[in-house]
């Protein structure tokens, strides 16, 4: 699914250069889930962008699904997130004047028309959100605005899913209903699923961890034995 070979990444702020990523290699198999842990200032938020297509390698080669992306043009990059790609954010980007169902149908343009409503419906009953499909995002709980926002992620269909500490708003009861809809489509759905992360306790239920530092991978490692998320009754 993704094949990174001596990726780099600097940025030019006035005569200055900020390596941001300094020769990354990763591969990511098609149907794995990982977690990309590092301190503030590592890269992991800069590799998150360049893997999905929103930035672009100052050198290397970064190839999705076979195709090489790293030199693409703008409009190339946006068909291929358009198609391949499914982003879920920290602070879920819904806007709040809209149903849940409108938010989620937001990524098709409202160009389906009825087919497009079925579609949202459907991903958000993937997600266990189906009853709350005409509520707006302010009559929602923060995990259920963050359910939302993966419902909204994958009502395209894509095979690559890239969540941004996707649990770094929520508490404890909701993190593990994240987590357990994120494995749940992960192991029965083959999804590849890659989690940016500080918590531990979050990586802990992937399958792999790929730690950075100072722009560079400095631990990648298989979890053992990943945690099942359960969320008890409440």
């Amino acid at each position: 699914m993704i094949q990174l070979e001596d990726l780099t990444k600097t940025y030019r702020m006035g005569k200055v250069e900020v390596p941001a990523l300094r020769g990354i290699s990763l591969s990511v198999k098609q149907g794995e889930m990982l977690a990309i842990m590092g301190p503030s200032g590592s890269g992991k938020s800069t590799l998150m962008n360049v893997l999905g297509c929103l930035d672009v390698p100052s050198s290397g080669k970064y190839y999705l699904a076979g195709q090489e992306v790293g030199r693409l043009g703008d409009d190339r990059l946006a068909e291929i997130r358009n198609r391949k790609i499914g982003f879920v954010f920290q602070t879920y980007n819904l806007l709040p004047r809209i149903t849940a169902l409108e938010n989620v149908e937001l990524p098709l343009h409202y160009g389906d028309g009825n087919h497009g409503r079925k579609r949202a419906l459907e991903a958000l009953e993937r997600v266990g959100l189906g009853h709350r499909a005409r509520h707006r995002p302010t009559e929602l709980s923060g995990g259920e605005q963050q359910r939302v926002g993966i419902a909204r992620a994958l009502v395209k269909g894509p095979s690559l899913l890239l969540a941004d500490e996707p649990t770094g708003n929520l508490d404890s009861r909701s993190s593990l209903e994240i987590m357990a809809i994120l494995q749940r489509l992960n192991r029965e759905e083959g999804l590849t699923v890659v989690i940016v992360t500080h918590e531990a306790d979050i990586a802990a239920h992937t399958r792999r961890i790929v730690s950075m530092r100072d722009g560079l991978v400095v631990g990648d490692e298989p979890v053992a034995a990943p945690r099942v998320a359960q969320v008890e009754a409440a």
